[in-house]
């Protein structure tokens, strides 16, 4: 690892730090050479549900950050197979590059080159999944794997847990992006098939390995759920999601949205109706999402 690489994933640890304030450090010290002497302006949004990508109002304070724990932090990453590929790295995905505040680092687990496989396809969902959320992926899932297509999710309970195992249960290619660090998988129900993901498959996130997640990560990684994508396919969402959280990421970005229409009396079918009504592209195969991915391919 290089000299500015290591400072630069150490300013990154700073529990405090946000998005802003790394951009302003390295507006104001390009090479880092200061974080070591100097206390790092830490830039702390009040009342902010999304402190990592807030651009808002802020107050500020003065803070030193550690240099000999963080250093061994980083140093056990290489030993636990975990790879930080920052934005200024070549291995760094080209589409997550190009959304509004990006993430500065990925911390990774898993194959790598399913960071440059295309196309990617973002697939969120209800935590609720309903037999009629879990049969559409079961009859749209082959041929989207028959056609390289490699799944996106968040490794939440319900859709996005099944979308990742239906992929690796029929051969194919999928990423777990994740609220908090690696060492803190969340929902636990959910770890072994995190731990399985890890070996044969790839999971990010953009918080230091020993993060404990919080409340305000989850949104604010649906904005990587939906950045690696070309789009994001919504199967089953309440009117009040997250899922519609990634839906409106994708819309942002200028990303093709797709949505699994449903009942009008099943509450979970409300937030996907809507998003037809707005504009998403109905899916009732395979072929509406391929026709889009494959027929007019963007990467």
């Amino acid at each position: 690892m290089d000299e500015f690489k290591e400072k630069f994933i150490h300013l990154l640890h700073d529990p405090n730090i946000t998005w802003k304030m790394v951009y302003q450090t390295l507006k104001k010290d390009p090479t880092l050479q200061s974080i070591y002497r100097t206390p790092v302006l830490s830039t702390i949004p009040p009342n902010s549900i999304h402190p990592a990508i807030s651009c808002g109002p802020s107050t500020t304070s003065f803070k030193a950050i550690p240099s000999e724990s963080i250093h061994e932090q980083i140093r056990q990453y290489k030993t636990n197979d975990i790879a930080v590929i920052t934005i200024f790295d070549k291995e760094y995905p080209h589409f997550l590059k190009e959304i509004y505040q990006p993430p500065w680092a990925l911390y990774a687990k898993g194959d790598l080159s399913l960071l440059a496989k295309e196309p990617k396809l973002a697939v969120v969902g209800s935590r609720q999944a309903t037999p009629y959320g879990k049969n559409a992926i079961r009859q749209i899932f082959p041929e989207l794997i028959d056609n390289g297509i490699l799944i996106v999710s968040g490794l939440a309970m319900g859709i996005d847990a099944l979308a990742h195992e239906e992929t690796i249960k029929l051969g194919g290619s999928t990423i777990a992006v994740i609220a908090g660090g690696l060492y803190h998988i969340y929902p636990k129900e959910n770890t072994s098939l995190a731990v399985n993901m890890m070996k044969t498959q790839l999971i990010l996130s953009e918080y230091p390995p020993d993060t404990k997640p919080l409340r305000w990560h989850f949104p604010a990684r649906n904005r990587i759920i939906s950045g690696l994508a070309i789009g994001t396919f919504i199967i089953e969402a309440k009117r009040k999601s997250g899922s519609l959280i990634t839906a409106n990421y994708a819309v942002n970005e200028g990303r093709d949205v797709f949505s699994l229409p449903g009942s009008i009396f099943n509450p979970c079918s409300g937030g996907t109706n809507d998003l037809i009504q707005q504009g998403a592209k109905l899916v009732t195969s395979a072929k509406d999402i391929l026709e889009e991915l494959i027929k007019t391919p963007k990467w």
